[in-house]
């Protein structure tokens, strides 16, 4: 189960960065994270604007409503999406999951 947190501003999501990978993926949950594999290299920014932009994609969510509060240049991260409950945020993940 992917620990969502209530946030003043919206919902904040653990996400489990995979970044170098094959391919642009979500890949389910790995202890208590989303887990998000993207081609993106881990220099500059690159993987987390990827893992952003994939997000945003895959849950139908606009852009601006994503930030990465917190791993900025680790594996874990911390991502807060504004303009949304905690229920809505859930939904949409089980959505992507179960259609893999």
């Amino acid at each position: 189960m992917i620990e969502l947190q209530p946030h003043d501003d919206g919902v904040i999501l653990p996400i489990r960065a995979l970044p170098g990978s094959k391919k642009n993926e979500i890949r389910g949950e790995q202890q208590g994270a989303l887990k998000v594999s993207v081609t993106a290299a881990p220099e500059d920014g690159k993987a987390n604007k990827a893992i952003i932009e994939l997000v945003a994609k895959k849950l139908a969510l606009r852009k601006s409503q994503l930030e990465i509060i917190s791993g900025h240049t680790h594996r874990q991260k911390r991502m807060l999406i504004g303009d949304i409950d905690l229920a809505q945020l859930q939904a949409k993940i089980d959505a992507v999951l179960a259609n893999g």
